[in-house]
């Protein structure tokens, strides 16, 4: 087996296989995609005017299964996903020079009506 092939086994992809289009993946899966929601003033004027969540997700992660995650999890209707890779910044210590990770960001768009209450309920 060659380096590519195994990791293609560890990704999270959707196989459309199955049910009439839909992704078919595991819950445990699904649980792990979404690492945390991303707090900055950019994602919260998105969320109040446009609808629109943002999400740090795993690398891995593809737009239907990110779909799906958020489905699941907070029990909303999403209609869109949009990735962005977001690259780590150059740091430095003393004369040492270093890198934060890269990661992923979602912009996951809810339908009209739908809202996520990261709160709790009141």
């Amino acid at each position: 087996m060659s380096a590519a092939t195994t990791k293609k086994s560890g990704v999270l992809s959707a196989s459309t296989e199955g049910t009439a289009g839909k992704a078919v993946v595991s819950e445990e899966k699904l649980i792990q995609v979404i690492l945390s929601p991303h707090i900055s003033e950019k994602s919260t004027r998105l969320a109040d005017k446009d609808r629109q969540i943002v999400f740090e997700v795993r690398r891995d992660a593809t737009k239907p299964v990110i779909k799906l995650a958020v489905e699941k999890m907070f029990n909303v209707q999403v209609e869109s996903v949009t990735l962005m890779n977001v690259k780590g910044k150059r740091k430095q210590t003393g004369r040492m020079p270093g890198r934060r990770q890269d990661w992923k960001k979602a912009y996951v768009r809810l339908k009209p009506g739908q809202d996520i209450n990261f709160v709790g309920q009141q």
